[in-house]
């Protein structure tokens, strides 16, 4: 099967243009898309686009979040929206709006969910995989992955947390032309081209642990490590000064939880009230955590994504607003632009990001989109 025509087409526009959404339109019309995904920043700005986008593209699915920052055709970007087509020629898609995260209504959403796939069933030969688009303020992500994998098991899940540059305050969801507000948008998506999960993060374990000694898990703040006031204990750990911690330190020295045989980051997003420290995952008393040291922000990415079968038609992608910020002050903006270039990824900057039935934070987690194994079926 020849990949011409079977490709996502990635563009982005100003968030600002007043224009954005007929250029954007026009841009994807030629690949007759089953699918756009539309990122962006700020949230103001995504509802009006959705809007006329949808107008324009009535046979369309459309599904999308605000962003912490955007990556498209240029690399990083911010003050932006990037919209991915998906063709309908190789891509079909149905979506659903898991709605009042606040409440966790868990048994509808498998209700919902289970619905959406019994309306769906695959086509033989194309693959199958799940995009979850969450409110990266409602704090449920860990419930929300549960439930998908209950309901869809052995479905290749990722997604991201939605943002609002680094506001922390709220986020916006989109479906169709409108913005749901509360809900997490996630959509089932079938191709005909081979698909690979991606997950890459710059850190090791230290041997140095703590155990969480005292939590507020509705709020992901951890309050005491080892019995201490947890920003004081943290500090400690990590040979920093507690009076001057920042952003910056956080991202340098993650918290690790250990799951099986890998770690995966609780990434500490700011200081607490009293000495706490207010965590991007969720966190429970009784959890012993190891402190991590993060390396090259981008050594070992291209190594992941070249120990594909094939090279990616397209990397779906979500990263850590966190990690971006370590890129930047790294210096290593255009190094990531290139290796974004080279391996066709798009997506945005996230709160957290989702996984292989986890929710994971500093981490690039995505979907690389390749050219179908000899053999296979050709695309409807």
């Amino acid at each position: 099967m020849e990949a011409a025509g079977l490709s996502p087409v990635t563009l982005s526009v100003e968030a600002a243009d007043p224009q954005g959404a007929a250029t954007l339109a026009r841009g994807l019309d030629a690949c007759d898309p089953a699918l756009v995904l539309l990122f962006g920043s700020p949230r103001t700005a995504l509802d009006p686009l959705a809007r006329q986008l949808a107008a324009a593209l009535p046979e369309t699915c459309i599904a999308g979040c605000s962003s912490a920052g955007e990556i498209g055709p240029q690399g990083y970007q911010r003050g932006t929206v990037v919209a991915i087509g998906f063709p309908r020629r190789a891509f079909h898609a149905r979506t659903v709006a898991l709605r009042d995260q606040g409440a966790i209504p868990v048994s509808a959403w498998l209700s919902e969910l289970r619905q959406l796939r019994d309306a769906f069933p695959p086509t033989p030969g194309w693959s199958q995989f799940g995009v979850l688009l969450a409110d990266g303020t409602a704090c449920h992500e860990d419930v929300l992955v549960s439930a998908i994998d209950a309901a869809l098991p052995g479905l290749p899940v990722v997604g991201g947390s939605a943002g609002d540059g680094l506001a922390f305050e709220e986020s916006s969801q989109i479906l169709g032309g409108a913005v749901v507000p509360g809900a997490a948008v996630f959509v089932l998506v079938e191709t005909a081209l081979a698909v690979a999960e991606v997950s890459f993060a710059h850190f090791t374990p230290t041997a140095r642990r703590a155990v969480v000694t005292r939590a507020d898990p509705a709020r992901r703040e951890i309050q005491e490590l080892n019995a201490e006031p947890a920003a004081q204990e943290y500090a400690r750990l990590a040979g920093l000064d507690p009076d001057r911690l920042e952003r910056a330190d956080f991202a340098r020295h993650p918290l690790l939880l250990k799951t099986g045989r890998r770690h995966h980051v609780r990434a500490i997003r700011g200081l607490g009230e009293d000495g706490g420290l207010r965590l991007l995952s969720a966190i429970e008393p009784g959890t012993v955590l190891t402190l991590g040291q993060a390396g090259d922000v981008t050594a070992g990415f291209a190594a992941a994504l070249d120990a594909l079968p094939r090279p990616p038609l397209m990397v779906l992608g979500f990263d850590c607003i966190l990690r971006r910020l370590a890129v930047e002050q790294a210096g290593m903006t255009d190094v990531m632009t290139d290796l974004f270039g080279r391996y066709r990824v798009c997506g945005f900057n996230t709160y957290g990001e989702q996984i292989s039935g986890m929710h994971v934070n500093q981490t690039f987690v995505g979907l690389a989109l390749m050219e179908p194994e000899a053999g296979a079926p050709d695309a409807a």
